[in-house]
């Protein structure tokens, strides 16, 4: 790709009629070193740091820094105190900037012939911590006998990529996701779980089954609480008429068990997970007198990659991985 002079750019900006269609204008005429000093500076918030990370000199990267603010007639970074911060806009271009390049280098790690032997590919794999917990094991057992030479980097699910999973997936190989969050896109089950509550091991006011009442009036750790990020047990739970009474929120399932423990709070926890937890967790599994259901966790690919055969054989290995999980 080449960069399209700076007069030109300053002269498309001051006559809108003159400019040629989007495509044409922010694809052929963009310069792609300009995307990795874009992720390099929005993820490091520092000319200098960043210079250093792509091993150029500060002046050539701030340089950079001016084409981009030009190209986007925003300063990107702006100084507050001793420090820069990210303005509104290279916050929204942060996470979009870092799945696009990841993207990019995808497609030039591809190979003519797969051969997962020899292959030394990054597989990137978004997932929450309950899934590496589960899957994380077996998976990697799996591609260390048949793809020795193949890295996976788990990266951790978030509420804005749940909400646009068709763009995260232009940077990432998988996302696994329980069903009911994302639609219209390929996907294979790859196991199931239920919903158990979790109370403390020293908790004496509830016994074998919470009671309606409990469920009302105990403080409750949450596993993500917000209008569009929750588990399923917990939209359950409301769609039966209760309302938990949150105390503590929490993106990361591991950490739902130490904040139970030793407290009067409840929580609801994935049942492969709650028996995978030691009695020195200080935590116990109750019943719910509310049907909290089941969840099928799926694996989640972009359609571009549904033939890929590198991708193909992550999707297998990681379907033989979930069965071992019932072998257990």
């Amino acid at each position: 790709m080449r960069m399209v002079p700076i007069d030109r750019m300053d002269a498309d900006r001051s006559n809108p009629s003159s400019r040629p269609p989007v495509s044409s204008t922010r694809l052929t005429n963009l310069d792609l070193n300009l995307l990795v000093a874009l992720d390099a500076l929005l993820q490091n918030r520092s000319v200098t740091r960043a210079a250093a990370q792509m091993g150029l000199s500060q002046p050539a990267l701030s340089a950079s820094l001016a084409r981009l603010r030009r190209h986007f007639d925003d300063p990107l970074l702006s100084r507050r105190g001793n420090e820069y911060v990210l303005t509104p806009l290279a916050q929204q271009l942060r996470e979009r900037t870092r799945t696009v390049l990841a993207g990019v280098e995808r497609v030039f790690a591809a190979e003519p012939v797969f051969d997962p032997a020899s292959s030394t590919r990054q597989l990137t794999i978004v997932a929450s911590d309950y899934s590496v917990a589960i899957l994380g094991a077996p998976l990697t057992e799996l591609l260390e006998r048949e793809a020795p030479g193949m890295r996976v980097h788990f990266s951790a699910n978030t509420p804005s990529i749940i909400d646009d999973a068709e763009h995260a997936l232009v940077g990432v190989d998988l996302i696994l996701l329980p069903h009911g969050f994302v639609t219209d896109l390929p996907h294979r089950d790859l196991h199931d779980d239920r919903w158990v509550c979790l109370v403390a091991a020293s908790n004496t006011e509830v016994g074998e089954e919470l009671t309606r009442e409990q469920l009302t009036e105990l403080p409750w750790v949450m596993t993500f609480h917000s209008p569009t990020a929750s588990t399923p047990a917990a939209r359950r739970l409301r769609m039966a008429g209760v309302e938990p009474r949150v105390e503590v929120v929490t993106e990361h399932f591991l950490t739902v068990p130490a904040l139970v423990a030793g407290s009067g709070r409840v929580a609801v926890l994935q049942e492969r997970l709650a028996r995978r937890l030691s009695p020195e967790a200080g935590v116990r599994t109750v019943a719910s007198p509310v049907d909290l259901g089941s969840l099928v966790e799926a694996m989640w690919w972009h359609p571009v990659n549904t033939h890929d055969p590198e991708h193909e054989f992550l999707r297998d290995v990681l379907r033989r991985a979930a069965r071992t999980l019932d072998q257990a």
